[in-house]
């Protein structure tokens, strides 16, 4: 690795997108540290070999919890900062901005964002209330001053697939459409989300801006999916519709965290709060930004479904 590169620290990084990262890091040449929790009798398998996978490519492991004095000195070895913390840790990113106050010398840091650009929709309740943390820590973030870049990664496109099509289920003749299954969403492969947010990471353009990954391939209804499938699966697929006011009914009723996951589908595949507005002049698009960067179109992405083996069962969950 060049010793000029910027070195990079992802908290998070054993998780489901946090692993993408930490491999594109590598893959583009970035010194890649990951702080991760210690390992101990109760750790997952999955999480030792990918530790160990981890190790293997070069990458720096720093075990520890989210001490104060131990999170200063691990970014005191390092540039920049990308955390892909799950919700329920979401506010636990106040720690590592003290820690970054602190240290003084973060050229940049990207929150755990990666969905929709949480500034321009307002969903459903629950939803709305796992945003208005996300929106917490950007206006945190902003009033400390830190060097920022904000994403919006819209859909992962592999865990949707999985979601909306059931792929692996052989004997799955029903698909469920959610309201009439013509509202554009977008989806986009893990592994190019990794790709762009290490580029815009390291890009002196998206210094303290917003950055949204919508490349025109990607933006999809779930009739256009299902219809796409059917022919590459060769299968004829029962869409079973849920009425709008169906979704919007449990998303009152369901306790939460289970009311979550409803008002996100709400949000994505019937509102179309991740196309519904305009990029304008000022914003910030990832496939333009690197237009030579060949992304996963949702066809090719499909197409990994028909030729990869099914992931293990927790894959999407972790």
């Amino acid at each position: 690795m060049e010793a000029n590169k910027n070195r990079i620290l992802v908290f998070g990084g054993t998780g489901y997108i946090g692993k993408y990262m930490v491999k594109a890091s590598i893959s583009l040449g970035y010194p890649t540290f990951v702080y991760t929790r210690p390992i101990n009798s109760e750790t997952p398998i999955s999480k030792i070999q990918l530790c160990k996978e981890f190790n293997s490519i070069g990458v720096t492991l720093v075990e520890g919890e989210l001490e104060h004095d131990k999170i200063v000195a691990v970014i005191k070895q390092v540039d920049i900062v990308i955390c892909t913390f799950a919700y329920p840790q979401v506010m636990e990113q106040l720690k590592i901005i003290d820690a970054i106050k602190v240290a003084g010398n973060i050229k940049r840091f990207l929150p755990s964002d990666f969905g929709v650009e949480e500034d321009r929709v307002k969903p459903l309740p629950p939803f709305q209330a796992f945003l208005d943390k996300k929106r917490k820590i950007r206006r945190e973030i902003e009033t400390s001053g830190i060097p920022y870049t904000f994403v919006s990664a819209n859909c992962f496109g592999a865990y949707f697939v999985n979601f909306l099509l059931h792929p692996y289920d052989d004997n799955k003749k029903d698909i469920t459409v959610y309201d009439n299954g013509e509202t554009k969403a977008i989806l986009n492969y893990e592994e190019d989300i990794a790709m762009y947010t290490i580029k815009v990471a390291n890009d002196p353009r998206a210094h303290n801006r917003i950055v949204v990954y919508r490349p025109s391939k990607n933006i999809v209804t779930q009739n256009e999916l299902i219809s796409l499938w059917e022919r590459k699966n060769g299968q004829k697929f029962n869409k079973v519709f849920v009425p709008e006011e169906d979704i919007i009914n449990l998303s009152q009723i369901l306790p939460p965290p289970q009311n979550i996951p409803v008002s996100i589908v709400h949000s994505v595949f019937v509102k179309g709060d991740l196309v519904n507005f305009e990029l304008g002049e000022d914003d910030l698009e990832a496939s333009q930004l690197y237009p030579d960067y060949n992304y996963t179109s949702i066809d090719q992405l499909l197409d990994k479904f028909i030729v990869d083996p099914p992931p293990p069962a927790s894959a999407a969950f972790e």
